[in-house]
């Protein structure tokens, strides 16, 4: 994941490496400048991987690493545990899934959470959820058949039809949640669960062993502990209720776990260099010696319907191997605003992406910006000097990026006009290029800065153009003066 913290001796010779001073030993400064772009121990791991990849090296499986995301650091999904009632034996708890990832949501087909029970606790009944096998329940012989006896269940949510008078507040969305920048009220999930078999005076432990499958790998979780009860509002917020005991967990996500290549890349074009840079090649795999052949296998991929890294992922053959690239197009270059193309392209022959989004991060995006086929939304940069914009779909119309056909790719795409920072703002050495792309939360192989679009050595035909727009906002049309 973008954002890891690697070793200074590995920093140093990647440095060394791609500023071309291969035979002059450096020290990692805070940041320089390279073609535009800022580079520093956060930036470094996602061009170190395209430098191994482009020279055929192999990446170092034992360099150690500790791993967050830097534009999201204080992105997880919370587990609560919340006991709402004492019964003979057990108790009522109410189970809250909550996404507080700022761009990176759960697809189809869903999460499954499991963990163990630290006693001989079984599940009595569920509402708004249901456990994925029942197991032995053989020794309630005259009793009302547990839900599931199993030690170690596994939970997963109902679809929206099911929802009916009985069921919680905040279930049944077919495991799926949103992710927390796009839409807060669709990021949490929650289900009720009646325990039993705990004796007539229950010690009461928290399970043990949390596990999320959202809906593959990628999430590891920290030890269920108890915490200060929840409280609830009712009556319209007049009273507060408080839970008897809350236990809570706090599961996040890492890419190296989720994924063994990366599943996006980054490629770039402007109207003032016929150049296209295109993603480097092996981004996310090699393809194969035959160049005719039209699709191909992207091994040790886990694909969203199944919860095994040993599927196989059936996407159009390229270059680069990516099921996902995104192409940034600079337009058009206007007195006070520049205008640019936003293109992703679905390579996957078998995967549709919902309720898809982009994040991207450009210096650019201080300025008003405006998307004219996305919805957009400006997230904090937590102490980075470029900002950083959240792109994604707009319902009904293009949130579902197509799986693609033989002879064509599933995209989506649109315009972005930007205001210029006329201090700042500069065709020259990359600036309007993109830092860094993410696609549904994973970091894309950016190309390297040496082979980025540069400007002509004359540039007298890129003097600003000065037409006119039509403004949404108002229906009007003006000037861009």
């Amino acid at each position: 994941m973008d954002g890891c913290l690697i070793w200074r001796k590995r920093l140093e010779e990647i440095w060394s490496r791609i500023l071309g001073r291969r035979n002059q030993a450096i020290l990692v400064p805070k940041s320089e400048n390279v073609f535009g772009v800022v580079l520093n121990s956060n930036s470094v791991p996602s061009l170190l991987n395209t430098y191994y990849r482009r020279n055929g090296i192999a990446i170092p499986s034992n360099q150690t690493y500790y791993c967050y995301d830097p534009l999201d650091p204080n992105g997880n999904i919370t587990v609560t545990f919340d006991i709402n009632q004492w019964i003979p034996e057990g108790y009522v708890a109410r189970v809250t899934i909550q996404n507080y990832y700022q761009y990176r949501h759960v697809d189809k087909p869903g999460w499954k959470l499991g963990w163990t029970w630290a006693k001989n606790e079984t599940i009595l009944s569920m509402a708004g959820a249901f456990a994925t096998k029942q197991g032995n329940c053989s020794s309630f012989k005259f009793q009302t058949p547990p839900h599931s006896c199993e030690k170690s269940p596994v939970i997963a949510d109902l679809m929206p039809d099911e929802l009916s008078e009985n069921m919680p507040d905040g279930c049944c969305h077919g495991g799926l949640l949103a992710a927390w920048a796009i839409n807060p009220s669709k990021s949490f999930s929650s289900f009720e669960v009646t325990i039993g078999n705990l004796g007539a005076n229950p010690n009461v432990q928290a399970p043990i062993n949390l596990t999320l499958m959202a809906p593959g790998p990628g999430y590891t979780c920290d030890l269920i502990e108890d915490t200060d009860p929840t409280v609830y509002s009712d009556i319209g917020g007049k009273r507060q209720l408080q839970a008897y005991r809350t236990w809570k967990s706090t599961c996040t996500y890492s890419s190296f776990i989720a994924n063994q290549a990366p599943v996006c890349c980054v490629s770039l074009s402007t109207f003032y260099n016929p150049k296209i840079t295109s993603c480097p090649t092996c981004s996310c795999g090699c393809r194969e010696a035959d160049k005719n052949t039209v699709s191909c296998i992207r091994e040790g991929y886990s694909a969203p319907e199944s919860d095994s890294f040993d599927n196989n992922d059936i996407v159009q053959c390229t270059d680069h191997m990516c099921p996902i690239r995104i192409h940034w197009h600079i337009m058009t270059n206007y007195v006070t605003h520049w205008k640019v193309k936003l293109t992703i392209s679905n390579y996957n022959y078998e995967r549709n992406y919902s309720n898809w989004n982009v994040l991207i991060q450009h210096p650019g995006f201080s300025q008003s910006t405006t998307a004219y086929s996305f919805n957009s939304t400006m997230l904090p940069s937590f102490g980075f000097s470029d900002e950083v914009a959240l792109f994604w779909g707009i319902e009904y119309y293009n949130d579902e990026l197509l799986y693609a056909e033989e002879d064509k790719v599933g995209a989506v795409s649109t315009q972005i006009l930007l205001r210029k920072d006329l201090d700042s703002f500069t065709l020259r050495n990359g600036w309007a290029l993109p830092r860094r792309i993410y696609f549904n939360g994973e970091d894309c192989q950016m190309p390297l800065p040496d082979t980025f679009p540069m400007l002509p050595n004359v540039s007298s035909s890129l003097k600003p153009t000065n037409p006119a727009f039509f403004d949404r906002s108002t229906n009007t049309v003006n000037a861009l003066e």
